[in-house]
């Protein structure tokens, strides 16, 4: 397994997955060291002298000008995390809760807040045995930063608040013990330099981008597979069309379906065929696929400059002696990107749900009602359908933005804010519902599919199939088709059908 190196200016979104989901260790770039040792020497300058800064000995927010004594600075920042960790709601997920750690770890690294390197050796620890800090949800409005997640996990630092470890939920005190960790004694500045950035959001962001790019393939696997089993058309899918427009989102879709669609022999069974337009739902797939994809691309690299960023306040330049109050804290461009990712994200499993529909109705798909033989005495994917439906209405609702709300807060003095992690949030519950309206659709292809055995689907759209014939039997009388959905739903998250068809056709984009 890879190692990861820190140095707060060369993270990719990669890296954070592999250190989220794949558990890879975590080391500091040699590189970094001698930049966060200066920036904590100007921190411990002004302690040692007469003037007054941020968050080093003052006090927080409306409180800032609240000059603190020497002799208290240590407990003014355990004071801050403490105060400041009062999240609510569900956990995080442990791969979330990962990303989180790795990301402000990074951004510590750059060497411009003023934390010790033992203080961010910690963090490595955390994630390298296994120490998960239990950060809840909600609570955060995303300016000054991710302050209430964030300092759920400054807490578990110096032993307090709650971790997982080893399957377990126990007291932050005994998750580092059982772990092997000594708790921090948090110095001048460190609580603020631990809590103040755009962290959860990013953490939480940079997953769900990732899932959403490859729940983008999956989107073209199960429209290809509609294609087939509805046998439409991909003239709609000409190169020539795309390149018209020059969308390059549209012009990759539009390839993966002739990938996918190549040697269809069921193309070929109706190629003199009376129908002269197929529905949009259809026909639009490289448009409708292919603007979601651009809005991953406009949010990759949103997240790509955001996680290699310097989000604290006040920013200390050692190097020119000087330290600098701004608002590298506040979410917005996250907040934005997040935002349009669920948004995006809605509308795959909108257009999906759309086909859904096509494939159950015999006037469309030219295949049994509700792709069931026996309809009547069943009902098929009948309510299928609507579990669809439901999931693409519920969708509308939580797709609303968030960006474009604010709530004052602190005494009026941070009196506007991003939301950008109720953002992130939502986005991740979108694509919850969007994986199960593709794996409905997929069932249903499959299904539709199914009718035409002896008929060769386009060579990816046929590996697709027979890579579900593992996971899905063919539907011959009903059924709890919950069942079968979850199987699907697993099988997208495993990445085994990508995989399989990319085997077979080459790289999707």
């Amino acid at each position: 397994m890879k190692t990861v190196y820190i140095d707060g200016q060369s993270l990719t979104l990669e890296d954070v997955e592999l250190v989220a989901n794949r558990k890879a260790k975590v080391e500091i770039n040699p590189n970094s060291v001698d930049k966060i040792n200066k920036s904590r020497k100007f921190v411990d300058d002004v302690i040692q002298g007469d003037e007054y800064v941020y968050g080093i000995n003052t006090g927080f927010g409306a409180l800032s000008s609240v000059i603190i004594a020497k002799d208290k600075l240590e407990r003014l920042q355990l004071n801050l995390v403490r105060s400041h960790a009062c999240g609510v709601g569900d956990y995080f997920e442990e791969p979330s809760a990962r990303a989180i750690i790795l990301l402000r770890a990074n951004t510590l690294a750059r060497g411009f807040s003023g934390i010790r390197l033992t203080t961010l050796e910690k963090m490595f620890e955390l994630l390298n045995k296994g120490v998960t800090p239990a950060i809840p949800k909600q609570g955060s409005v995303g300016a000054s930063g991710d302050l209430a997640p964030l300092a759920h996990l400054a807490i578990v630092l110096v032993g307090e608040g709650k971790a997982f470890y080893n399957g377990k939920l126990l007291s932050g005190a005994d998750a580092l013990k059982e772990a092997g960790i000594e708790p921090v004694v948090l110095g001048a500045k460190e609580g603020l330099a631990l809590t103040n950035g755009t962290q959860a959001m990013c953490g939480t962001g940079v997953l769900s981008l990732l899932r959403a790019e490859k729940l983008a393939k999956i989107a073209d696997i199960a429209a290809a597979m509609s294609v087939e089993a509805m046998k439409c058309t991909s003239s709609a899918f000409d190169p020539r069309i795309q390149q018209l427009r020059g969308h390059k989102g549209q012009i990759k879709t539009a390839d993966n379906l002739l990938k996918l669609l190549n040697n269809s022999k069921i193309a070929k069974s109706h190629e003199n065929c009376n129908k002269i337009q197929d529905p949009y739902s259809i026909r639009c797939i490289p448009q409708v696929h292919g603007a979601a994809r651009d809005v991953f691309a406009y949010v990759r690299q949103t997240l790509e400059t955001e996680i290699n960023a310097v989000t604290d306040n006040p920013i200390i330049f050692a190097d020119d002696n000087d330290v600098i109050s701004g608002g590298n804290f506040h979410g917005q461009p996250v907040a934005f990107a997040m935002d349009f990712l669920g948004i995006a994200s809605s509308e795959l499993a909108s257009i999906s749900e759309r086909r859904i529909d096509k494939l159950i109705t015999p006037n469309f798909s030219g295949l049994p009602a509700f792709l069931t033989d026996d309809f009547g005495l069943n009902s098929g994917l009948m309510i299928v359908q609507y579990a669809a439906a439901s999931l693409v209405s519920e969708n509308k609702v939580l797709a609303h933005p968030a960006s474009v709300d604010s709530i004052p807060t602190s005494l009026d003095k941070e009196d506007h804010v991003s939301m950008g992690t109720t953002a992130a949030v939502k986005a991740e519950r979108i694509l919850n519902n969007v994986q199960n309206v593709i794996a409905i659709e997929l069932l249903a292809a499959f299904q539709g599919l199914s009718f035409h055995e002896a008929l060769d689907p386009g060579e990816g759209v046929l590996e697709a199939y027979r890579h579900l014939e593992n996971y899905v039997p063919k539907i011959t009388e009903d059924r709890v088709f919950s069942y079968d959905i979850k199987n699907i739903y697993d099988v997208i998250s495993s990445g085994t059908i990508l995989e399989t068809v990319e085997n077979c056709v080459g790289k999707l984009y």
